[in-house]
């Protein structure tokens, strides 16, 4: 079992999930094996019914489809169409959250106040909506009108450019790659992907750039930007992480997905006095929130609520016999969830109407009468708590504390409010660079150990580590997000976080977050009066697998952020795509991606880039 996972709750679940008779992702990966080699090299096709079709790697056979498209356009054909994925699916998250603070300024959401009323101002000032002598709700009213433009065509470019640095813009531009409006991208890209429509790799590539940067700069900042109004703007909080905060005594409900405007009400119906008293009832102690992926995070750094884990431990914690009720929204969901849950008390429910699982209960959750809802759901649960078999729970003990919550605003907050010191320390050493540690886990490579490895690696060498997603909870569960990890770090980056009290890798949230990154990234670039591409930073997806990485990884390369995956794209079975993004980008957007399995390699990698980028801006 140790081949699959550095986590020893993992490993003690998998153990028992074997023993149950319940089969896991790491089961139905080996039936799948060998997995279809022209799958994993990019170049099958089934874009029309024509086909399927596949190109011969080897030369002996087919080189091309029944079109004549060649190997170049089938990659870069279905490379664009996984970015397009990936984009719709983080900005109609975002779309879900400008609906919401659309509704709760019409009066029509009770439930969600305006948390952040600096931060919707400041929004307003960036759109030129007016502010004095205005309420909130006109101003929120507004905000939520031009935000909902963003996601058409009308307006010509997106607002959150304009906070990109003037030569970066420029660049955009000179290359016609700067996006327009989030759906006409990802519309034109499954468009330009159709048979018979764009076969030229190069034009594809940069159509799926500007797609991804619609994301990046679009619908990923929205979501994030949008729910630090309704939500509250993340500042450092402390809590713990792993499977071993589940309690045996009290209804654990886990909440699993991506949006918040299901799990910030949630955790809020789960103190309901009267619903603790049904609890007591019931037997229970109380009733235990905990997170799971990216609404882990969602909730973590606005809550300091637990988080139970990262994506391949979901339906480790239903194995724990101790799960009263998961309950889920949108991503990274196993439709095996109903499945092993069927052979314990645990129950899962739906919430989204885009996201519907056979076998799970569905209660569509509305954000006009949020509480109500919010409350039913967590009823079911405390209601299923005198179901548990108290012989088939087991919980790991293994739990670890954290720090999280570095939003941009927090970050200026530690550093007296100003960028400078975090600039003064990357020119004068103590910071090295700055490297963001992002991404999923992939049951192809062993839980967290990629992710552990590289971050360990840079933090030794003085290199500052932001996270996000199932990065960023892979470092909770090892400790890396507590100050005292800074003993790990190098002279420089360990002096800067006792300094401050911070640890050496800063949780900045969700995988929509990653835009608090990009933010961060384009203020520094600006006060040094450079390009991004210029900064000693560098982007990583140590264990990626979905869609909505291959965005990420694009829009960070666009911007000029050289970016290390560390599983492998399905892009090698052609030679001319494989080479524009792996060497030709860096002449066209001044970044490349790098492909680096051993995670040791790979903070090589990045940290030789780092030295490089120093030594060009004469910092040395």
């Amino acid at each position: 079992m140790s081949d699959k996972s550095v986590d020893q709750s993992t490993i003690k679940m998998i153990k028992k999930a074997k023993s149950d008779g319940i089969e896991t992702v790491w089961d139905r990966l080996a039936a799948q094996e060998p997995q279809c080699g022209f799958g994993q090299l990019g170049i099958c096709c089934r874009n029309c019914n024509m086909g399927p079709c596949r190109i011969d790697p080897f030369g002996d056979g087919a080189s091309h489809g029944v079109c004549g498209a060649n190997a170049d356009t089938i990659v870069a054909r279905n490379l664009v169409r996984a970015i397009a994925a990936g984009a719709a699916s983080h900005s109609d998250h975002g779309r879900g959250i400008v609906s919401t603070l659309l509704a709760s300024a019409q009066g029509h959401a009770p439930d969600y106040p305006i948390k952040d009323e600096a931060k919707l101002k400041a929004l307003a000032a960036e759109y030129s909506i007016a502010v004095e002598g205005r309420s909130v709700k006109d101003i929120a009213l507004d905000l939520a009108g031009q935000v909902l433009d963003e996601f058409g065509t009308r307006k010509g470019f997106l607002q959150f450019v304009n906070r990109v640095p003037e030569k970066r813009r420029a660049l955009w531009n000179s290359l016609d790659i700067t996006p327009r409006g989030i759906d006409r991208e990802v519309v034109e890209s499954m468009h330009r992907t159709h048979v018979g429509v764009d076969n030229d790799y190069v034009s594809l590539i940069l159509q799926g750039m500007r797609t991804a940067l619609s994301d990046g700069w679009g619908g990923s900042a929205i979501a994030t930007e949008l729910s630090d109004v309704l939500f509250g703007t993340p500042s450092p909080v402390k809590g713990t992480s792993n499977l071993g905060v589940l309690r045996e005594d009290q209804v654990n409900i886990i909440l699993h997905g991506h949006e918040p405007t299901l799990s910030d009400i949630i955790v809020h119906a789960a103190r309901d006095p009267e619903l603790l008293k049904e609890a007591r009832e019931k037997g229970a102690a109380g009733i235990n929130i905990c997170g799971m992926c990216c609404t882990g995070n969602e909730i973590l750094m606005r809550h300091g609520v637990p988080v139970a884990g990262n994506f391949l431990q979901q339906e480790l914690a239903i194995v724990t016999g101790a799960v009263d009720a998961i309950i889920v929204d949108i991503q990274c969901i196993m439709p095996s969830l109903p499945q092993v849950a069927s052979c314990y008390h645990t129950k899962i429910i739906s919430t989204s109407p885009k996201a519907k699982f056979p076998g799970a209960e569905h209660i569509s959750f509305d954000e006009h009468n949020a509480m109500n809802t919010a409350r039913k759901i967590v009823r079911l649960a405390v209601e299923n708590y005198s179901n548990r078999s108290p012989e088939k729970v087991s919980i790991p003990s293994d739990q670890m504390e954290y720090m999280a919550g570095f939003s941009v605003e927090a970050i200026l907050e530690a550093l007296g409010g100003s960028l400078n010191p975090l600039v003064d320390a990357i020119k004068s050493g103590s910071i090295r660079g700055i490297v963001g540690v992002v991404g999923c886990n992939n049951p192809k490579y062993k839980q967290d150990y990629s992710h552990l490895t590289f971050v360990r690696e840079l933090i030794k060498n003085d290199i500052l580590v932001v996270g996000t997603g199932c990065a960023a909870i892979a470092c909770a569960k090892s400790g890396l997000l507590l100050p005292a990890a800074a003993s790990e770090a190098g002279e420089g980056l360990r002096s800067v976080c006792r300094s401050l009290g911070i640890p050496p890798v800063l949780h900045m949230g969700s995988c929509v977050d990653i835009s608090r990154i990009m933010q961060v990234a384009a203020a520094v670039a600006n006060v040094l009066g450079v390009d991004i591409s210029d900064l000693p930073l560098a982007g990583a997806a140590p264990e990626w697998m979905s869609e909505k990485a291959v965005s990420i990884g694009t829009y960070v390369v666009s911007s000029g952020i050289f970016t290390i995956l560390g599983t492998i794209p399905p892009v090698l079975g052609s030679k001319n795509v494989a080479g524009l993004l792996t060497s030709g980008a860096e002449k066209v957007v001044g970044a490349v991606f790098a492909v680096e399995e051993d995670p040791a390699a790979a903070a090589l990698l990045a940290i030789n880039h780092i030295t490089a980028k120093r030594k060009a801006l004469g910092l040395g």
